[in-house]
């Protein structure tokens, strides 16, 4: 049913596809203006350098197929659980014609400005400028503004070292990197640990003279997969980890060190850091501890000077460097809207309710950002929830606080993350996914309900609280609940185990994850005093108990 309301949505990404899938869901016409020619934002990979970030050409997805899922539109059983980024990006280009959303796209058009229009204080409407793809100008009003345009915007190169001017060789940041050519028999080196510095790293190492990284802090390194080739991903987000993280952060960031850190020993290999897993965004990777092992890649502290021909570090040690590539991450900012003033950029932070809602727009919140936010896990479901979230709220379903009440959300979401993590750039948008897909569906009212669950659909339950935090769970109820939900949330394990299992084996997987997904007889009584122990356990742990029993012990032994 149509609203007559307009809307304009900037960039036809990730987060730019489901704003305009929503939009028509809810009766709002969209107009997408996207830059590019194509869509897909930073999947949509281009062999040539622009001003556009793009993936690498041998980039795999780091969160698994269907942690990375739009809602209501489930990856093929056959794709990868870890897609090349050209599946992903087909993923992206059938969602967009499942859902007829192409014609709404505007393709070769770049937004300029945003203001608020002459009736703003009436209508809360905005003025938009924008350039065509024959370079002329144009303006239009839209009744609301979404911005998608992600947060790889302008790279961050490093500040100069003592004597780089004098160093014979190239640098270069990571956002020019697209293959290995020309690093032939090359002594590179990579500066930071990243995943983008981890991939650099381990692809240049085939064909490299030498590759050294460069890192001041180190970090945790875990791959994709954790025992049993299981994705890592589904296993860390889920409600049962979110209950443990809840009542004791200590205990829980304990059994994610032990359980992501028992492949290698991250202090053998020179990686650990001084703080806690759980207080920095993880490296995730395959490959690295295998090329320390083999001597391909080798791993340094922070970088003291440049030489002529090399780098010494701060350890005084010397090593040849013809090539840098610099994996320093990202800075963003919004130049195009209302000139920067309307969302204001400070050192990488930026004050949004809900890691969505400008404050300089709180009287009206007829615009929001959508995907501004680093969570430990796919980017995909958070963003396409901040969109439900906008159109429930713009068309007056459900209301957002005061501003003075989203000024102190903000103040206690800050503090709660800046406690946590450590103070760099990249954890100034952070988010714990489970939680803030949480927060955001109980705006909206489509939270899972696993208390009811619990009694009425016990095998659902055991899937919702076990088993990942999939984005179809956030169909079940509340606005626009799918039909389907229920079915694919327990076909999860099945369609994992078909991509992955291409030939017939003894012990056939598919038929053990179908019977796990019929099997509904285990006593709700006995999963409920599991987790009471689980949950009385990390209590005793927060308190020292176990520490006290351990003395006790050493000291009678």
């Amino acid at each position: 049913m149509s609203t007559n309301k307009r809307i304009c949505i900037i960039g036809a990404g990730v987060s730019g596809l489901p704003a305009t899938k929503w939009a028509v869901q809810y009766g709002v016409e969209p107009t997408v203006f996207e830059a590019q020619s194509q869509l897909g934002g930073l999947w949509n990979y281009k062999e040539e350098e622009t001003e556009f970030s793009t993936v690498m050409k041998q980039t795999v997805i780091n969160t698994s197929k269907e942690m990375s899922a739009y809602s209501d539109f489930v990856p093929d059983a056959e794709d990868a659980n870890f897609m090349h980024h050209t599946k992903l990006w087909k993923y992206l280009d059938r969602y967009a014609d499942t859902f007829d959303l192409k014609k709404y796209i505007r393709f070769n058009h770049r937004v300029t400005n945003v203001e608020r229009a002459s009736d703003y204080a009436r209508t809360g409407r905005w003025l938009v400028s924008y350039t065509d793809n024959n370079g002329i100008d144009h303006q239009q009003t839209f009744d609301f503004v979404l911005v998608c345009v992600g947060h790889h915007a302008t790279p961050n190169m490093p500040k100069p070292w003592p004597g780089q001017d004098k160093w014979n060789g190239r640098m270069i940041h990571s956002h020019s990197y697209k293959k290995p050519t020309g690093y032939d028999d090359k002594n590179v080196l990579v500066v930071g640990i990243g995943n983008s510095a981890v991939d650099v790293a381990c692809e240049l190492s085939r064909i490299a003279k030498q590759v050294t990284i460069s890192t001041r802090r180190g970090a945790w390194v875990v791959g994709k997969h954790i025992e049993k080739g299981y994705p890592m991903d589904m296993f860390l987000n889920t409600r049962m980890n979110s209950m443990i993280k809840w009542l004791s952060f200590d205990y829980y960031n304990k059994l994610c060190e032990e359980k992501f850190t028992n492949f290698f020993d991250q202090d053998e290999y020179g990686l650990r850091p001084k703080h806690k897993l759980l207080a920095q965004h993880p490296t995730i990777t395959d490959e690295l501890h295998n090329k320390i092992g083999c001597g391909t890649v080798i791993l340094k502290g922070d970088i003291k000077r440049f030489t002529e021909n090399g780098v010494i570090f701060e350890d005084g040690s010397f090593t040849e460097v013809d090539e840098v590539v610099c994996c320093t991450g990202f800075t963003f900012d919004f130049p195009f809207l209302d000139s920067g003033k309307l969302v204001p950029v400070v050192d990488n932070k930026v004050e949004l309710y809900k890691k969505m809602f400008p404050l300089n727009s709180a009287d009206k919140n007829t615009i929001a950002i959508v995907g501004l936010f680093q969570p430990i896990g796919s980017i995909v479901a958070p963003a396409e929830m901040n969109c439900r979230v906008f159109y429930e709220q713009a068309l007056g379903n459900v209301k957002l606080p005061p501003k003075k009440d989203m000024i102190k959300d903000i103040k206690n979401a800050n503090e709660k993350m800046f406690k946590r993590y450590t103070n760099v750039p990249r954890h100034t948008i952070q988010v714990d996914y489970v939680e803030y897909m949480d927060e955001l569906a109980n705006l909206i009212g489509c939270k899972p309900p696993l208390t009811k669950l619990f009694f009425t659909d016990y095998t659902l339950w055991k899937a919702l609280f076990f088993g990942p935090d999939v984005p179809y769970a956030y169909r079940l109820v509340g606005p626009h609940a799918w039909p389907k939900a229920r079915e694919v949330i327990l076909d999860v394990e099945e369609r994992r185990i078909k991509a992955i299992r291409k030939r017939e084996t003894p012990n056939n997987p598919l038929k053990k994850a179908e019977s796990v997904k019929k099997d509904s007889t285990s006593p709700a009584w006995l999963t409920a005093g599991a987790v009471v122990a689980l949950a009385a356990g990390a209590k005793l742990y927060q308190a020292g108990v176990f520490d006290n029993v351990g003395q006790l012990w050493k000291h009678h032994a």
